[in-house]
């Protein structure tokens, strides 16, 4: 159901990562869903069972289960897609209606309490990895019917999906016991009567079945969401979910609401940015299909985010920077046989760059390669989404479109030339100096980290001392058990 783990582990940023290539998902059907829709009584839902299919796969492109819960190249929901999170490699479970290998044993109360508390039929705990701190808020009527989708029209696979095994100490579910304790607010949706009827559905969809806030809400110590901080933006692994507050520089607030429905449908919005990492994948997988009236309650809801303003920003992102082209002064000034002729990162660009996004940065006709200037990846406060573009590529597919957006990727696993540290670092300065923010600049040592998956959280840090250091804690409290216990048998 979802890529993210405790970080944030659909994110409205500059250039996108490669998006999986997952089986087609179909379109919405045409049917009124509201937050608080009562359920339908059992005789209605057997002589309609269509319509009830309609709506719990309505509500499962909309929750994005198949993102994570599908593997590239695997049958729809049968999990084993790798979360690269920050402790170590989550496995989507199989959440087909297969008794063998998925969740076919499960009652609609199993059903419930996994999507909603985070815990299994047979009792153990599930990782955030799966969104049930979003989806607790989701209805009972629209549980029922996703569970009805998914044991009716769901082909069920029987190969149960790969099983996780994190590090010590977070391979012991029940510590997520503690966590839920502490940061689970498991109350079902309540519509706001201060609120109009489309603000109420676009908080029931951003905030529980789309879970935006996962990805786009930073984090505290433990990894659990810091509620002052709405959707003010968070570092996902290499790349970065910007604020989309209605704050007008740090935010969407200078955005139209035609421009924000734009980029929840198509991932592109000219002269603003382009969806990136797992935002592209959402908006391929779920969002694009959507109704345009709850596109249209998403926006509206946006809208009454309070905004938050990011310390010293002073101009949006997008506002950054104006074609240019340094072309003419790189011809001729190497020989046709000089070795290492790529030495900056103006030609740098010229090589790998200027032949889609043009020489001055305009992109191509129809911005199917986007402009780098005016764009949020070159103009934010952060490089890492610039980075993680060049390092991972872009592909992201919209219905209906001729073409898919597409970027090759430079790392390691680049089919067209892997690039080091220092070539991206020089493409990137040269990117934000000559497109975007001048202010921001790019090392070597940032890309390396970049490229093996971004800055650590403090948990992933510390995580090789505590086996240790709960060892020496054991020890401790055993010598001070000894000492006290000699201490007394001295004073008798």
């Amino acid at each position: 159901m979802m890529r993210r783990f405790l970080l944030g582990l659909t994110l409205a940023a500059g250039l996108p990562l490669a998006a999986r290539a997952l089986p087609p998902v179909p379109p919405a059907p045409p049917v009124t869903l509201t937050p608080d829709r009562p359920a339908a009584p059992a005789a209605s839902a057997a002589a309609k069972p269509d319509a009830r299919l309609e709506r719990g796969r309505y509500l499962a492109i909309a929750a994005d289960c198949m993102a994570c819960h599908t593997a590239a190249g695997g049958k729809p929901y049968a999990g084993g897609y790798a979360i690269d999170s920050p402790l170590g490699t989550i496995y989507a479970t199989n959440i087909t209606p297969s008794k063998k290998g998925g969740i076919g044993h499960y009652t609609e109360s199993d059903f419930a309490r996994a999507l909603r508390a985070g815990v299994r039929a047979d009792g153990s705990h599930l990782y955030p990895a799966m969104p049930y701190t979003s989806y607790a808020m989701l209805t009972d009527a629209d549980v029922g019917d996703l569970y009805y989708y998914f044991m009716q029209a769901v082909q069920p696979v029987d190969e149960p999906a790969r099983q996780t095994a994190l590090p010590f100490p977070f391979n012991v579910r029940l510590s997520m016991l503690g966590w839920n304790t502490l940061f689970l607010d498991n109350k079902r949706f309540v519509p706001d009567p201060a609120k109009s009827a489309q603000i109420n559905r676009g908080a029931y969809l951003a905030e529980g079945l789309a879970h935006c806030s996962a990805c786009h809400t930073p984090r505290n110590a433990l990894m659990a969401e810091i509620g002052s901080q709405t959707l003010a933006g968070a570092s996902l692994g290499s790349w970065h979910a910007p604020n989309i507050t209605s704050d007008k520089v740090s935010g969407i607030g200078a955005w139209t609401d035609a421009e924000i429905a734009a980029y929840l449908k198509t991932g592109h919005v000219e002269g603003k940015g382009q969806a990136a990492g797992g935002m592209a994948e959402a908006i391929q997988n779920s969002l694009q299909f959507l109704r345009d009236d709850d596109v249209a309650a998403i926006v509206a809801y946006l809208r009454t985010v309070p905004a938050v303003r990011a310390p010293g920003q002073t101009k949006a992102a997008f506002s950054h920077g104006s074609a240019a082209s340094e072309e003419p002064l790189l011809r001729g000034m190497a020989s046709s046989t000089e070795h290492h002729s790529l030495n900056s990162g103006a030609v740098l660009f010229s090589g790998y760059c200027a032949s889609c996004h043009s020489a001055s940065g305009a992109g191509s006709t129809g911005q199917s390669y986007p402009a780098l200037f005016n764009n949020t990846a070159t103009g934010g406060a952060t490089p890492a989404n610039l980075v993680s573009a060049i390092l991972f590529g872009v592909e992201r597919k919209i219905e209906g479109e001729e073409h898919e957006a597409f970027m090759p990727r430079f790392d390691q696993r680049s089919y067209v030339q892997p690039l080091t540290d220092e070539q991206i670092a020089s493409i990137a300065n040269y990117v934000l100096k000559q497109y975007g923010n001048p202010d921001v600049s790019v090392t070597p040592a940032y890309v390396a980290q970049a490229r093996s998956g971004g800055e650590k959280p403090l948990l992933a840090r510390v995580q090789p001392f505590m086996l240790p250091g709960g060892i020496v804690g054991i020890l401790l409290l055993i010598a001070l058990f000894v000492w006290l216990r000699r201490r007394r048998q001295v004073k008798k």
